[in-house]
This record gives C-alpha cells, sequence and structure tokens, in this order.
C-alpha cells in the first residue's frame, strides 16, 4: 500500500476541490486507469467504482434485472462472499463443480449445468486471481443466452472484461491491487454501468429527485479511497514486477523441493496476490497447519472448506458431481506470500512445509 508522503499531493488536491465522495475527479481519474488496465479491446465499455467487491457482486446482478429467486450458477471453490452476494441480491445460487487443472468453472462445467437443471445467470469466480478467458464465457452466453458476470476480486492486471462479460474486481488491501477498500465493475454495455452507478447511489435518478426504478443501496468510493488507488497506480508497473517475480521464485522452490504438492495451472507471467497449494492426499491438513504455527509460520485455509459444506449453505443446490471441488476444498493451504519476502524465507517455509507433511528432515 502507498505511504502517507505518497498520499499527500492527493489529498491536497482532495482539499482544493472540496470534492469527497459522489463521483468526484480524482474517482474519475482512477475510472480512467481502470478502463485502461481491463478494457482496451472495447473502445466504448464504461466502468464504476464502488465500495468493495462484494456489494459490486450484489448491484451487477440486480443491474442484469434477473427475476425474482433466479438461480446463479457458482463454483464450489470460491470465497464465501460469492454465495452472499447472490443471495443478498435476492437470487439463489447453485453451487457447482470445479475444472481438475484450474480450479475454475468453466464454461464447459456450465454446460454440463444446464443439462442437468435451469440456470439464470453464471458467476464464475476468478480463483486466487486466476483469470478467465472472458471471450469463451462470451460465446457461452451467445450460444446459451445465459449472462455471466466473473467474480475478479483478486484479478486486476489478469482479467480482462468481455464483450457481454462483466467483471467486478475488489481494491481491499490484501489484493495486488489495494485501495485499503473499493471495487469496480466493468462492462462493455454501457447502459449495464449506468444502471449499477445509479444503484450504488440509492437508485435515484438525479435529474428528477426520485427512485424512478428498483431501489439501491450505499455504494460510491470516496475520494479518499480513489486517492489510495492513485497512488498505487504510480507504483502498478512496479507492483506487477515484483509479484510475478515472487512467484517464479516461489514456485521454483516449491516444486523443487515438494513436487508431490498440487499447483494451479496458471499464467506464470500474471500478478498474484497470494500462493495457495493443494497438500497430497492422505496428508493430515489439520497437523500440518499446527506444526506450521509452532515453526512461527502462519497459514491459511481459504475456500476450504468448499462453499456447500459450511453449515450457513449447506441446503443450496448443486451440480449432482463436486468431487473435484471437495476434494480440493479439503486440501488446499495457504503459505505466506508478500512482497519484500526474500529468498531465505522461502526456502524456509518449504523446508519447514516438508517436515510438517513428514517428507523433509527436522
Amino acid at each position: 500500500m502507498p505511504t502517507a508522503d505518497r498520499l499527500l499531493p492527493l489529498l491536497r488536491e482532495i482539499d482544493c476541490n472540496h470534492h469527497y465522495t459522489n463521483f468526484g475527479p480524482l474517482n474519475s481519474r482512477f475510472e480512467g486507469c481502470i478502463l485502461r488496465e481491463v478494457a482496451a479491446a472495447f473502445p466504448g465499455a464504461g466502468v464504476t467504482t464502488i465500495s468493495n467487491c462484494t456489494v459490486g457482486l450484489e448491484l451487477a446482478l440486480q443491474a442484469l434485472q434477473l427475476p425474482p429467486r433466479a438461480k446463479v450458477l457458482v463454483p464450489a471453490i470460491t470465497f464465501v462472499a460469492t454465495a452472499t452476494a447472490v443471495l443478498r441480491s435476492g437470487c439463489l445460487p447453485v453451487v457447482s463443480e470445479v475444472d481438475r487443472e484450474s480450479w475454475l468453472l468453466t464454461p464447459s462445467i456450465a454446460r454440463d449445468a444446464l443439462t442437468q437443471m435451469a440456470i439464470d445467470a453464471v458467476m464464475p469466480v476468478a480463483t486466487f486471481g486466476r483469470g478467465h478467458n472472458a471471450a469463451e464465457w462470451d460465446a457461452f452466453t451467445l450460444e446459451t443466452g445465459v449472462p455471466v458476470v466473473i467474480d475478479a476480486a483478486g484479478a486486476f492486471g489478469n482479467q480482462l472484461v468481455g464483450r457481454t462479460t462483466d467483471v467486478v474486481f475488489s481494491f481491499h488491501a490484501t489484493k495486488s491491487f489495494g485501495a485499503g477498500e473499493g471495487g469496480a465493475i466493468v462492462s462493455s454495455e454501457q447502459q449495464r454501468i449506468h444502471s449499477v452507478r445509479k444503484l450504488s447511489n440509492f437508485g435515484i435518478n438525479l435529474k428528477s429527485g426520485l427512485v424512478d426504478e428498483s431501489g439501491g443501496t450505499n455504494a460510491k468510493m470516496s475520494e479518499y479511497h480513489a486517492a489510495v488507488a492513485l497512488a498505487t497506480y504510480e507504483d502498478w508497473s512496479l507492483l506487477q514486477e515484483g509479484y510475478v517475480e515472487l512467484h517464479r521464485s516461489y514456485m521454483a522452490v516449491l516444486k523443487d523441493k515438494l513436487p508431490m504438492l498440487g499447483f494451479q495451472k496458471r499464467n506464470e507471467r500474471h500478478v498474484y496476490p497470494l500462493m495457495a497449494v493443494c497438500l497430497p492426499i492422505g496428508v493430515d491438513v489439520a497437523n500440518v497447519i499446527d506444526e506450521m504455527a509452532q515453526a512461527g509460520i502462519s497459514t491459511r485455509r481459504w475456500y476450504s472448506p468448499a462453499l456447500h459444506q459450511h453449515p450457513a449453505f449447506s441446503g443450496l443446490e448443486r451440480m449432482h458431481d463436486v468431487r473435484i471441488a471437495e476434494a480440493l476444498g479439503s486440501r488446499i493451504v495457504g503459505l505466506p506470500y508478500f512482497l519484500g519476502m526474500d529468498g531465505v524465507q522461502i526456502e524456509f517455509v518449504a523446508d519447514r512445509l516438508a517436515v510438517s507433511m513428514g517428507v523433509g528432515r527436522s
């Protein structure tokens, strides 16, 4: 995240503008930066910032004007916010299988789901920052008539918008691109962005002052968060280079010392905010986590267990077969991963993980 010194010129600009929220000049400038990064192929694309990605997913679904209790296909391997956003938009999540190599809900899986049940929309997730091919989702929508909104919370820099496929990003402090908090919705359909922008301001028609369609909520990004985002964007190329090098170095060590680990198939030139690995079948995951903690190494059970195995979502409808997702969800572990992490630290994590798994020397 940018330092206070980097923020000061932008904060002083806010002081001069006397514009603190409600789509101010810094916000507009940042929206232009977003479009240059993710929508260069679609000159007419639109973007609107939002207060956070979760509410952005809700509004993106609301803007599709789906019928009440519409069924939205979501992957079983995802953060819980994907499901809660669907529920809070008045829709019903339907849990899907994921691809064995990419760990994603793919167009092929979505087509399979359509043979099993009626689906009104699809919300694939850019799991662990691994982007989707938006053109393939465009083809899916053209073929089936089912709209797609990609939950690309952690995939800014990796995920492009499609011709019909909308994308929602997070700028939470834990992401590769951070504004502390915030997000954005990008669409090639300007009218959809216009609808989302209005919904993010309570649904008010600014010309009449009336809420003349469906009511919205307060989901605007403040000028202060936009200032942080602009300061981050000034260093974006350096951040990208740092994350790519960190990922390259980390993967080289892990594949050398722990070739039995499972890894998500992804583009090694892209930017990832975290390091998730899949432990081998038969390894006691809880014991590994405990032993790593005793060595002073924090881990995370990201997207674990699978979505429908959480008590709150156990009643959700799901595809007939989600065995891959259930197996992944029981064995994925997140390892320490941060800019500035050096080779000694990476080696230490890998060595302790090997010991915890019973394949290394203590």
